[in-house]
């Protein structure tokens, strides 16, 4: 068994796919494809589905790594704002060599600033610095560096 994908539901798949791979160095795996039909609405759960998706490589893995699928559904519903105490899924999160300067990038390329970059002591006597933030459709992202 391995971990395959997590997938983001988008309002914009394009601008969404964009963002991951100028903040954070995903690589698309294919084109952008559409897909409908009776087998993925009930594979799905749904009454009808129609969808465009992208296919990315998330980084750091090599070419059999993990994918972010992102969907951008012809018919959606809305959800509520994500904060980080919600429960079920929360946030996707990247090793970096710099917070800081990824964050501003993240502000730069469309998303919020969640909370502040703060520095943990770990029990393992290393320190996490990390952030949580926003993509441009408000899904949390968290950034994060450990060191010694």
């Amino acid at each position: 068994m391995r971990y395959a994908h997590t997938n983001i539901g988008a309002r914009d798949v394009e601008r969404l796919a964009k963002f991951y791979e100028q903040v954070f160095g995903c690589t698309r795996t294919s084109p952008t494809e559409k897909m409908s039909g009776a087998l993925i609405a009930r594979g799905e759960g749904l009454q009808e589905a129609e969808m465009k998706g992208v296919w990315m490589r998330l980084p750091g893995h090599g070419d059999q790594g993990p994918i972010l699928e992102l969907f951008e559904y012809t018919k959606s519903l809305d959800r509520p704002e994500p904060f980080a105490d919600r429960q079920g899924y929360n946030h996707i999160a990247f090793e970096v060599s710099d917070v800081e300067a990824t964050a501003e990038a993240v502000l730069a390329a469309g998303g919020t600033r969640l909370g502040e970059i703060v520095d943990l002591d770990m029990s393992n006597g290393g320190v996490v610095t990390f952030v949580f933030l926003r993509d441009p459709e408000d899904n949390i992202i968290e950034v994060m560096h450990f060191s010694d």
